[in-house]
């Protein structure tokens, strides 16, 4: 489906949790379904190492779910994926480390992505927000200093729109 594509992702620079659930897009592509999409998306978020295979995809699946009931008001589904794993307190080489420790290889980078939820979370809900245009399903978080982000890429989304603004006005003018 991505042919000599290094990067399968329509957003590249969001935090894990909501990278993963943008891997259901708006024409209807969902990245985990495509054949190799699991081992696409893994690698490009730095996980290539990870099981890739049948389980791995539903556990990542049920993940995403989860994220987007959170966001939707449901703690449930990521409290039970949360509930695969822990952040373990060592004292390493280095000093104080905090690991995670997840049961199943499989749930690893889901558990990850929920518990990089809770930390945006924490940072601020806010700012963790879905594109303004009507036809976009893609989340982005909000780092910029006054907090107005309104589309996931100023190229794509932000572009359209402000060129579909254009055209009415233009049009209305006539």
């Amino acid at each position: 489906m991505w042919p000599d594509v290094d990067d399968p992702r329509l957003l590249t620079t969001e935090p894990l949790a909501l990278d993963l659930l943008n891997t259901r897009w708006t024409r209807g592509d969902v990245l985990l379904d495509a054949p190799d999409g699991t081992a696409a998306w893994l690698a490009a978020v730095g996980h290539a190492g990870a099981p890739a295979g049948p389980a791995a995809r539903d556990a990542l699946v049920a993940a995403r779910d989860a994220i987007r009931a959170a966001l939707d008001g449901d703690p449930g589904p990521l409290n039970a994926v949360l509930a695969r794993g822990h952040l373990a307190e060592r004292l390493g080489p280095g000093g104080p480390e905090r690991l995670p420790e997840v049961g199943d290889a499989e749930w690893r980078v889901p558990w990850l992505a929920a518990a990089d939820l809770l930390e945006l979370l924490r940072a601020g809900r806010h700012r963790i927000r879905a594109c303004a245009a009507h036809d976009c399903v893609l989340h982005f978080y909000d780092d910029s200093r006054g907090g107005r982000r309104q589309w996931c890429s100023m190229a794509t989304c932000g572009n359209r729109a402000k060129a579909r603004r254009h055209y009415e006005r233009t049009r209305s003018a006539q």
